[in-house]
Protein backbone atom coordinates (compact mmCIF):
# COMPACT_ATOMS: atom_id res chain seq x y z
CA UNK A 1 0.00 0.00 0.00
CA UNK A 2 1.72 3.45 -1.25
CA UNK A 3 2.31 5.71 1.48
CA UNK A 4 0.78 8.87 0.97
CA UNK A 5 1.12 12.21 3.41
CA UNK A 6 -1.60 13.08 5.83
CA UNK A 7 -2.43 9.19 5.64
CA UNK A 8 -2.19 6.22 7.56
CA UNK A 9 -4.05 4.14 5.15
CA UNK A 10 -3.86 0.77 7.12
CA UNK A 11 -5.44 2.19 10.05
CA UNK A 12 -8.13 4.48 8.28
CA UNK A 13 -8.50 1.09 6.06
CA UNK A 14 -9.78 -0.68 9.10
CA UNK A 15 -11.85 2.07 10.19
CA UNK A 16 -13.69 2.15 6.91
CA UNK A 17 -14.55 -1.22 7.09
CA UNK A 18 -16.21 -0.79 10.55
CA UNK A 19 -17.84 2.09 9.82
CA UNK A 20 -19.40 2.25 5.83
CA UNK A 21 -20.68 -1.08 5.28
CA UNK A 22 -19.97 -0.38 1.42
CA UNK A 23 -16.33 -0.21 1.52
CA UNK A 24 -15.61 -3.98 2.42
CA UNK A 25 -12.09 -5.50 0.55
CA UNK A 26 -9.01 -3.92 -0.67
CA UNK A 27 -9.56 -0.26 -0.62
CA UNK A 28 -6.72 2.24 -2.68
CA UNK A 29 -6.12 5.85 -1.91
CA UNK A 30 -4.86 8.89 -4.03
CA UNK A 31 -4.21 12.27 -2.72
CA UNK A 32 -6.11 14.64 -5.24
CA UNK A 33 -6.33 18.13 -2.97
CA UNK A 34 -3.00 19.46 -0.94
CA UNK A 35 -1.36 22.39 0.08
CA UNK A 36 -2.42 24.71 2.91
CA UNK A 37 -6.14 23.95 2.12
CA UNK A 38 -7.58 20.67 3.59
CA UNK A 39 -6.34 17.69 2.24
CA UNK A 40 -8.78 15.16 -0.72
CA UNK A 41 -8.13 11.73 -0.87
CA UNK A 42 -9.98 9.61 -3.51
CA UNK A 43 -10.85 6.20 -1.82
CA UNK A 44 -11.79 3.34 -4.57
CA UNK A 45 -12.57 0.03 -3.95
CA UNK A 46 -11.42 -3.13 -6.32
CA UNK A 47 -14.86 -2.88 -8.10
CA UNK A 48 -14.20 0.91 -8.86
CA UNK A 49 -16.79 2.15 -5.99
CA UNK A 50 -15.19 5.08 -5.05
CA UNK A 51 -16.08 7.77 -2.48
CA UNK A 52 -13.50 11.11 -0.94
CA UNK A 53 -12.05 11.59 2.20
CA UNK A 54 -10.93 15.02 3.84
CA UNK A 55 -8.79 15.61 6.61
CA UNK A 56 -7.41 19.01 7.61
CA UNK A 57 -3.37 20.58 6.26
CA UNK A 58 -0.56 18.79 8.27
CA UNK A 59 0.39 22.07 9.62
CA UNK A 60 -0.62 25.66 9.15
CA UNK A 61 -3.98 24.78 10.47
CA UNK A 62 -6.70 28.02 10.12
CA UNK A 63 -9.29 28.13 13.45
CA UNK A 64 -12.80 26.83 11.47
CA UNK A 65 -11.26 26.77 8.11
CA UNK A 66 -10.44 23.39 9.09
CA UNK A 67 -12.95 21.82 11.26
CA UNK A 68 -13.84 18.93 9.60
CA UNK A 69 -16.71 18.84 11.91
CA UNK A 70 -17.83 22.17 10.40
CA UNK A 71 -17.69 21.04 6.82
CA UNK A 72 -19.51 17.55 7.84
CA UNK A 73 -22.11 19.61 9.59
CA UNK A 74 -22.65 21.85 6.51
CA UNK A 75 -22.84 19.23 3.76
CA UNK A 76 -24.81 16.77 5.86
CA UNK A 77 -27.61 19.79 6.30
CA UNK A 78 -27.15 20.37 2.74
CA UNK A 79 -27.49 16.79 1.27
CA UNK A 80 -30.43 16.16 3.58
CA UNK A 81 -32.31 19.20 2.17
CA UNK A 82 -32.21 18.46 -1.46
CA UNK A 83 -34.96 20.82 -2.08
CA UNK A 84 -32.69 23.59 -1.13
CA UNK A 85 -31.08 23.59 -4.80
CA UNK A 86 -27.49 23.55 -3.22
CA UNK A 87 -26.15 20.17 -4.50
CA UNK A 88 -23.53 18.23 -2.36
CA UNK A 89 -22.10 14.59 -2.32
CA UNK A 90 -23.39 12.53 0.12
CA UNK A 91 -22.22 12.62 3.68
CA UNK A 92 -21.48 8.86 4.55
CA UNK A 93 -19.26 8.65 7.85
CA UNK A 94 -17.51 11.11 10.37
CA UNK A 95 -14.75 10.16 12.15
CA UNK A 96 -13.66 12.31 15.36
CA UNK A 97 -11.04 9.65 16.72
CA UNK A 98 -7.78 11.24 16.07
CA UNK A 99 -5.94 8.24 16.75
CA UNK A 100 -7.47 6.48 13.85
CA UNK A 101 -5.33 9.59 11.34
CA UNK A 102 -3.77 11.84 13.33
CA UNK A 103 -6.75 14.61 13.16
CA UNK A 104 -10.88 14.28 12.66
CA UNK A 105 -12.09 13.45 8.76
CA UNK A 106 -15.20 12.57 7.18
CA UNK A 107 -16.24 10.71 3.85
CA UNK A 108 -18.30 11.69 1.18
CA UNK A 109 -19.69 10.10 -1.99
CA UNK A 110 -18.13 10.68 -5.07
CA UNK A 111 -19.61 13.28 -7.24
CA UNK A 112 -18.12 11.68 -10.85
CA UNK A 113 -18.32 14.98 -13.73
CA UNK A 114 -16.28 17.72 -14.78
CA UNK A 115 -14.56 20.49 -12.83
CA UNK A 116 -13.37 23.51 -14.67
CA UNK A 117 -10.56 24.16 -13.47
CA UNK A 118 -8.89 26.27 -16.00
CA UNK A 119 -9.45 27.09 -20.13
CA UNK A 120 -8.28 23.55 -21.01
CA UNK A 121 -11.02 22.10 -19.47
CA UNK A 122 -13.28 24.04 -20.54
CA UNK A 123 -12.49 24.31 -24.44
CA UNK A 124 -14.59 21.09 -25.47
CA UNK A 125 -17.99 23.20 -24.70
CA UNK A 126 -20.18 25.14 -26.96
CA UNK A 127 -21.78 28.19 -26.49
CA UNK A 128 -24.80 26.75 -25.41
CA UNK A 129 -23.07 24.41 -22.82
CA UNK A 130 -21.32 27.38 -21.44
CA UNK A 131 -24.40 29.50 -21.39
CA UNK A 132 -25.99 26.64 -18.90
CA UNK A 133 -22.89 26.07 -16.76
CA UNK A 134 -22.75 29.70 -16.22
CA UNK A 135 -26.28 29.86 -15.55
CA UNK A 136 -26.24 27.01 -13.34
CA UNK A 137 -23.11 28.74 -11.24
CA UNK A 138 -25.60 31.41 -10.91
CA UNK A 139 -28.63 29.55 -9.35
CA UNK A 140 -26.61 28.24 -7.01
CA UNK A 141 -25.36 31.02 -5.22
CA UNK A 142 -28.94 32.37 -4.99
CA UNK A 143 -30.15 29.59 -3.82
CA UNK A 144 -27.24 30.13 -1.36
CA UNK A 145 -27.91 34.01 -0.76
CA UNK A 146 -31.93 32.72 -0.32
CA UNK A 147 -31.89 29.57 1.92
CA UNK A 148 -33.52 29.88 5.14
CA UNK A 149 -30.17 28.80 7.31
CA UNK A 150 -32.54 27.93 9.96
CA UNK A 151 -34.77 25.33 8.70
CA UNK A 152 -31.99 23.32 7.54
CA UNK A 153 -29.33 23.43 10.94
CA UNK A 154 -27.55 26.09 9.63
CA UNK A 155 -29.01 28.83 11.82
CA UNK A 156 -25.27 28.82 14.73
CA UNK A 157 -22.85 28.36 11.82
CA UNK A 158 -21.76 31.88 12.82
CA UNK A 159 -22.98 35.77 13.13
CA UNK A 160 -25.70 36.57 10.59
CA UNK A 161 -25.29 40.38 11.01
CA UNK A 162 -21.97 42.87 9.99
CA UNK A 163 -19.99 39.80 7.60
CA UNK A 164 -18.05 42.80 5.96
CA UNK A 165 -17.10 44.45 8.95
CA UNK A 166 -16.03 40.63 10.55
CA UNK A 167 -14.05 40.02 7.05
CA UNK A 168 -12.47 43.52 7.43
CA UNK A 169 -11.17 42.83 10.54
CA UNK A 170 -10.06 38.87 10.24
CA UNK A 171 -8.16 39.75 7.04
CA UNK A 172 -6.12 42.74 8.70
CA UNK A 173 -5.12 40.53 11.73
CA UNK A 174 -3.83 37.66 9.01
CA UNK A 175 -2.42 40.66 6.88
CA UNK A 176 -0.40 41.77 10.65
CA UNK A 177 0.44 38.17 11.61
CA UNK A 178 2.34 38.10 8.11
CA UNK A 179 4.72 41.54 8.32
CA UNK A 180 7.94 40.10 9.27
CA UNK A 181 9.43 40.90 12.53
CA UNK A 182 11.12 44.57 12.76
CA UNK A 183 9.53 45.47 9.39
CA UNK A 184 6.76 47.69 8.61
CA UNK A 185 3.60 46.61 7.04
CA UNK A 186 2.35 47.88 3.25
CA UNK A 187 0.90 50.97 3.96
CA UNK A 188 -1.55 50.51 1.08
CA UNK A 189 -3.36 47.81 3.17
CA UNK A 190 -4.07 49.60 5.98
CA UNK A 191 -5.16 53.06 4.17
CA UNK A 192 -7.82 50.73 2.07
CA UNK A 193 -8.86 48.77 5.03
CA UNK A 194 -9.62 52.35 7.02
CA UNK A 195 -11.86 53.46 3.45
CA UNK A 196 -13.84 50.45 3.37
CA UNK A 197 -14.76 50.28 7.35
CA UNK A 198 -15.70 53.54 6.83
CA UNK A 199 -18.08 53.13 3.97
CA UNK A 200 -19.72 49.99 4.66
CA UNK A 201 -22.92 48.95 2.55
CA UNK A 202 -26.24 48.01 4.47
CA UNK A 203 -26.07 44.35 4.08
CA UNK A 204 -29.31 43.06 2.54
CA UNK A 205 -29.44 39.44 3.46
CA UNK A 206 -27.96 37.18 5.42
CA UNK A 207 -27.26 33.67 3.45
CA UNK A 208 -25.17 31.05 3.07
CA UNK A 209 -21.75 32.45 2.38
CA UNK A 210 -19.20 29.77 0.84
CA UNK A 211 -16.17 31.42 0.59
CA UNK A 212 -14.27 30.56 -2.12
CA UNK A 213 -17.27 30.12 -4.91
CA UNK A 214 -16.45 29.54 -8.46
CA UNK A 215 -16.46 27.05 -11.05
CA UNK A 216 -13.42 25.08 -9.71
CA UNK A 217 -14.91 24.12 -6.70
CA UNK A 218 -17.94 22.65 -8.20
CA UNK A 219 -19.13 19.37 -10.44
CA UNK A 220 -20.77 20.04 -13.55
CA UNK A 221 -22.85 16.83 -15.10
CA UNK A 222 -23.53 15.52 -18.13
CA UNK A 223 -26.11 18.75 -19.19
CA UNK A 224 -23.11 21.05 -17.67
CA UNK A 225 -25.49 21.76 -15.03
CA UNK A 226 -23.72 21.75 -11.59
CA UNK A 227 -24.30 18.37 -9.64
CA UNK A 228 -21.71 18.73 -6.80
CA UNK A 229 -20.34 22.08 -4.77
CA UNK A 230 -17.08 21.20 -2.97
CA UNK A 231 -14.35 22.86 -0.34
CA UNK A 232 -16.88 24.25 2.30
CA UNK A 233 -14.26 24.65 4.52
CA UNK A 234 -14.61 28.80 4.17
CA UNK A 235 -18.16 28.68 4.55
CA UNK A 236 -20.17 30.89 7.52
CA UNK A 237 -23.30 33.34 7.33
CA UNK A 238 -23.14 36.55 6.04
CA UNK A 239 -23.59 39.20 3.21
CA UNK A 240 -24.33 37.08 -0.25
CA UNK A 241 -23.18 39.84 -2.34
CA UNK A 242 -20.35 39.99 -1.28
CA UNK A 243 -19.58 36.42 -1.86
CA UNK A 244 -20.87 36.80 -4.73
CA UNK A 245 -18.62 39.31 -5.99
CA UNK A 246 -15.59 37.79 -4.55
CA UNK A 247 -16.71 34.84 -7.39
CA UNK A 248 -17.15 37.06 -10.30
CA UNK A 249 -14.02 38.43 -9.78
CA UNK A 250 -12.64 34.96 -11.13
CA UNK A 251 -14.87 35.17 -14.16
CA UNK A 252 -11.77 36.43 -16.71
CA UNK A 253 -13.01 37.26 -20.10
CA UNK A 254 -11.19 36.08 -22.66
CA UNK A 255 -9.55 39.91 -23.47
CA UNK A 256 -8.11 40.27 -19.69
CA UNK A 257 -4.63 40.61 -18.83
CA UNK A 258 -4.55 39.42 -15.43
CA UNK A 259 -6.79 36.88 -13.60
CA UNK A 260 -8.46 37.12 -9.90
CA UNK A 261 -6.75 33.21 -9.23
CA UNK A 262 -5.29 30.73 -11.42
CA UNK A 263 -6.43 31.13 -15.37
CA UNK A 264 -9.97 30.99 -15.59
CA UNK A 265 -12.14 28.31 -17.60
CA UNK A 266 -14.46 31.55 -18.60
CA UNK A 267 -11.35 32.72 -20.90
CA UNK A 268 -12.93 30.31 -23.21
CA UNK A 269 -14.58 32.51 -25.56
CA UNK A 270 -17.91 30.52 -25.70
CA UNK A 271 -18.49 32.03 -21.93
CA UNK A 272 -20.57 34.69 -21.16
CA UNK A 273 -18.71 37.97 -19.84
CA UNK A 274 -18.45 38.86 -17.13
CA UNK A 275 -21.05 41.66 -17.01
CA UNK A 276 -23.28 39.15 -18.36
CA UNK A 277 -22.88 37.51 -15.54
CA UNK A 278 -23.56 40.26 -12.64
CA UNK A 279 -26.42 40.56 -14.85
CA UNK A 280 -28.22 37.90 -14.28
CA UNK A 281 -27.28 37.72 -10.56
CA UNK A 282 -28.53 40.84 -10.12
CA UNK A 283 -32.03 39.79 -12.04
CA UNK A 284 -32.31 36.41 -10.06
CA UNK A 285 -31.02 37.25 -7.02
CA UNK A 286 -33.03 40.81 -6.65
CA UNK A 287 -30.27 42.30 -4.64
CA UNK A 288 -29.09 45.71 -5.30
CA UNK A 289 -25.92 45.38 -6.69
CA UNK A 290 -25.29 49.29 -7.34
CA UNK A 291 -22.39 49.44 -4.84
CA UNK A 292 -20.03 47.19 -6.55
CA UNK A 293 -17.52 49.12 -6.51
CA UNK A 294 -16.88 48.73 -2.63
CA UNK A 295 -17.77 44.93 -3.09
CA UNK A 296 -14.85 44.84 -5.44
CA UNK A 297 -12.23 47.22 -3.72
CA UNK A 298 -13.18 44.91 -0.60
CA UNK A 299 -12.26 41.87 -2.64
CA UNK A 300 -9.12 42.51 -4.23
CA UNK A 301 -8.17 43.92 -0.88
CA UNK A 302 -8.60 40.84 0.73
CA UNK A 303 -7.35 38.93 -1.94
CA UNK A 304 -3.70 40.92 -1.19
CA UNK A 305 -4.30 39.98 2.18
CA UNK A 306 -4.46 36.29 1.71
CA UNK A 307 -0.98 36.00 -0.32
CA UNK A 308 0.73 38.25 2.06
CA UNK A 309 0.02 35.06 4.20
CA UNK A 310 1.29 33.38 0.90
CA UNK A 311 4.71 35.00 0.50
CA UNK A 312 5.08 34.85 4.10
CA UNK A 313 4.69 31.37 4.06
CA UNK A 314 7.18 31.23 1.16
CA UNK A 315 9.50 33.25 2.90
CA UNK A 316 9.87 30.75 6.32
CA UNK A 317 10.20 27.52 3.62
CA UNK A 318 7.02 26.26 3.83
CA UNK A 319 5.96 26.82 -0.02
CA UNK A 320 6.54 23.21 -0.72
CA UNK A 321 9.16 23.49 -2.62
CA UNK A 322 8.32 26.82 -4.20
CA UNK A 323 10.06 29.54 -2.47
CA UNK A 324 13.14 29.06 -4.86
CA UNK A 325 12.91 30.30 -8.64
CA UNK A 326 11.59 33.58 -7.53
CA UNK A 327 7.95 32.23 -6.83
CA UNK A 328 8.43 34.96 -3.60
CA UNK A 329 9.09 37.73 -6.39
CA UNK A 330 5.74 36.30 -8.73
CA UNK A 331 3.74 36.90 -5.66
CA UNK A 332 4.69 40.00 -4.55
CA UNK A 333 4.41 41.07 -8.07
CA UNK A 334 0.81 39.54 -7.83
CA UNK A 335 -0.03 41.68 -4.35
CA UNK A 336 1.49 45.09 -5.42
CA UNK A 337 -1.26 44.26 -8.82
CA UNK A 338 -3.98 43.61 -6.58
CA UNK A 339 -3.36 46.67 -4.39
CA UNK A 340 -3.30 48.86 -7.85
CA UNK A 341 -6.31 47.36 -8.63
CA UNK A 342 -8.04 47.86 -5.70
CA UNK A 343 -6.97 51.63 -4.72
CA UNK A 344 -8.38 52.25 -8.52
CA UNK A 345 -11.58 50.97 -7.43
CA UNK A 346 -11.65 52.52 -4.36
CA UNK A 347 -12.33 56.12 -6.00
CA UNK A 348 -15.32 55.16 -7.55
CA UNK A 349 -16.66 53.98 -4.37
Amino acid sequence: MTELRGLDAPSVTDWLHTNIPEAQGPLTFELVAAGGSNLTYIVTREDGTRWALRRPPERARIATAHEMSREWKIISALAAHPECGIPVPKAVAFCDDDAVNGAEFYVMGFADGLILRGPEEAKGLDESQCRRAAESLIDVQVAMAKLDVDAVGLGDLGRKEAYVERQLARWLRQFEASIPEGQAGTPQIYELHEQLLKSVPAQQACGLVHGDYRFDNTVLGPDQRIIAVLDWELCTLGDPVADFVWSVLYWTNPDEEHDFGSPSPTRHPAFPRREDAIALYTERSGFDLSALAYYETFSWWKMACLLEGVAARLRAGAGGGLAGGGQGDIVRQRIDGMLKQATARAREI
